[in-house]
């Protein structure tokens, strides 16, 4: 198969290149910072340089959907997140691109990789499945786009029909070759950070409602290479267990006790560092993890075989671990130590719910 992955340098992306390598696939690169092609994974595969919130995004990406049997997307920004229009030029207008592209060049199968954010609130005590709604927590930027890239999702599929589009929603993705990426997004580029990976603090003070779930990119990779090796349809949950509560955080860092704090407190400080530059996340991060809901895997482990190989406390110790070594991958742009730096203001963006120019 002919297999063409948009922001394939990334944390999933790098994954998803380990998966398929040496299985027979022709694989091709998109994107914004080619890596050092002759060092794995990153070896053996076409690149293509494209900027997907770029107007000539729309050329390039249909070259090189050319003959493709299958496109998977996973260009994304997370930072600079003071400047939202910047991050949406990628995320929606981007993935719009993506899917235009993907149309025009005749692409049988596209796959996108959503996330748990996208859905709207709901329970925590129960799990959900892939119905439900996809509304997003609106208070949090992420949750905004991921809940704006359904609705797009929503149109292609009314537009295409020929078209199989495939929905993947993971929860958290962590993998040690990430942390370093991980560390600059959510703590900031200038922080010291290696702290984070060795605090063994006596009490955890944590908002019980904070509860998550995540993935082993690994994982996540190998439900991506089943669903396009299957060209499966629909949407997929896609997460590791156990559940991330409190009381398993505790166990993975090593606290011996949790201490309960209210959620309002924790926001507060979270938006008062972020407004302060103290750290790189906003308060939109805890929105989701204390409103979102607990996602089910049924189907994803009855359609595609997937079982997760790694536990989700395993992931999460391996990521810290990872923080507190500064664990990077040289090749890959994205992951590389230093980074890569913020993206450029697009010089054109696409208005979401515009029709014209529309595949």
């Amino acid at each position: 198969m002919r297999i063409v992955i948009v922001g394939a340098t990334g944390n999933v992306g790098t994954a998803v290149l380990r998966r398929l390598h040496g299985v027979g696939h022709e694989l091709v690169g998109a994107v914004r910072r080619p890596p050092d092609e002759g060092a794995a994974p990153y070896d053996g595969v076409d690149w293509h340089r494209v900027d997907v919130a770029q107007p000539e995004a729309a050329l390039q990406l249909e070259r090189a959907f050319a003959g493709a049997d299958a496109v998977l997307h996973l260009a994304w920004l997370l930072q600079p997140n003071r400047r939202e229009a910047v991050m949406r030029a990628t995320n929606v207008d981007g993935t719009w691109q993506v899917l235009s592209a993907a149309a025009r060049a005749g692409v049988p199968h596209v796959v996108v990789v959503s996330s748990v954010a996208a859905y709207s609130a709901g329970p925590k005590t129960t799990r959900v499945g892939e119905d439900w709604p996809t509304g997003g927590i609106h208070s949090s930027h992420y949750s905004r786009h991921k809940a704006a890239t359904e609705r797009l999702f929503d149109e292609f599929e009314a537009r295409h029909p020929d078209v199989v589009l495939t929905r993947v929603r993971p929860g958290l993705v962590f993998q040690r070759d990430a942390a370093t990426e991980v560390g600059r997004l959510f703590v900031g580029a200038r922080r010291p950070r290696r702290w984070i990976g060795r605090l063994r603090p006596p009490v955890l003070p944590m908002p019980r409602e904070v509860i998550s779930q995540a993935v082993h990119a690994d994982d996540l990779a190998d439900a991506l290479a089943r669903i396009i090796e299957l060209r499966a349809p629909g949407a997929f949950n896609i997460a590791g267990e156990p559940v991330l509560d409190p009381e398993q955080v505790r166990r993975v860092i090593g606290a011996r006790t949790v201490v309960p704090v209210p959620r309002a407190v924790v926001r507060a400080a979270m938006w008062t560092g972020w407004v302060l530059g103290v750290q790189a996340a906003d308060p939109g991060w805890l929105d989701i993890a204390t409103n979102v809901p607990v996602m089910s895997t049924e189907r994803a482990r009855r359609d595609l075989g997937w079982t997760p190989q790694r536990r989700s406390t395993d992931a999460l110790r391996e990521m810290l671990d990872g923080v507190g070594d500064a664990a990077h991958l040289p090749a890959s742009p994205p992951l590389a130590r230093q980074g890569g730096r913020a993206a450029a203001a697009p010089r054109h963006r696409h208005r979401l719910g515009a029709t014209a120019g529309r595949a």
